[in-house]
C-alpha cells in the first residue's frame, strides 16, 4: 500500500510524504513541505490555496498513493487559526476527490501516540521516530515534513492491523489485547503488550510494518 500522508498548516508549510509498505517492511519514497511563496500570498488566499493544491494533485498524478492520511483540525485552536487549517485541508479533500484516492483523517495525539508512544511528543521526537522507523541515513526536514511521513506511517500501521485482525475500518487499534510491529529492516515481530492499566489507551507502536 502506498500512502500519501499529508500535514497542512494555517501559515507555515504543508508537510507532504510518501510511504509504501507490504505489512512487513516500508519504505520512503518522497517527502518535503510546500512554503508558499510571499509573493503568492500577495495575490490573496486563494492563490495560495490554489498552489497547495496543484502540489498535491501533481504529487498523486506522480506517486498514484491508495490512500491519503491526512492530520485532522486540532479542536483547541483559535476560530481564525481553525478556520485557515480548514481551507487547507479543503483544498487536500479536493485534490483526492478529483483523483479518485480514499481519504482517512487522523487527530494529531493518535499520530502522535502510534509513532512516538505517547500524545504528546514534541516535533524532534516525531522526527527521530519517523528517521528510526524508516530507517532514515538522515533526519527528515523540515519538521512538517517529518509530521507528514507520521501520518502516513499511523495510517499504514492502522490498516495493517484492520487487515490481521480483521477489525473494522475505523478505529482500527480501539482496543486491542496484543499486537505487533517489525522494524523497518525486517527483523522478528514484537509483541505488544496491555494490561489492565494501560488497556484502551493507544498503544505503544515500535514500528510502522
Amino acid at each position: 500500500m502506498r500512502v500519501l500522508g499529508v500535514d497542512p498548516a494555517a501559515a507555515g508549510p504543508t508537510g507532504y510524504g510518501i510511504v509504501e509498505g507490504d505489512g512487513r517492511h516500508c519504505r520512503m519514497l518522497h517527502y518535503g513541505a510546500l512554503k508558499v511563496a510571499a509573493n503568492t500570498r500577495k495575490n490573496g488566499e486563494g492563490a495560495a490555496l490554489q498552489e497547495v493544491h496543484s502540489r498535491l494533485c501533481g504529487l498523486i498524478e506522480e506517486f498514484a498513493p491508495d490512500v491519503l492520511a491526512v492530520e485532522s483540525i486540532f479542536s483547541a485552536l483559535n476560530v481564525k487559526t481553525a478556520l485557515r487549517l480548514a481551507e487547507v485541508r479543503g483544498v487536500v479533500l479536493l485534490a483526492a476527490a478529483q483523483h479518485g484516492v480514499e481519504v482517512h483523517s487522523y487527530a494529531p495525539r493518535e499520530i502522535k501516540a502510534r509513532i512516538a508512544g505517547h500524545g504528546h511528543a514534541d516535533k524532534r521526537q516525531i522526527q527521530i521516530m519517523v528517521r528510526a522507523i524508516l530507517a532514515m541515513s538522515t533526519t527528515p526536514e523540515p519538521p512538517d515534513a517529518a509530521d507528514a511521513l507520521a501520518v502516513a506511517l499511523c495510517h499504514l500501521q492502522i490498516e495493517q492491523a484492520r487487515r490481521r485482525f480483521g477489525l473494522p475500518t475505523d478505529k482500527a487499534f480501539a482496543k486491542p489485547r496484543s499486537l505487533a510491529a517489525t522494524t523497518g529492516s525486517g527483523s522478528a515481530a514484537t509483541p505488544i503488550r496491555m494490561d489492565r492499566a494501560t488497556r484502551g489507551r493507544a498503544p505503544r507502536i515500535l514500528s510502522a510494518c
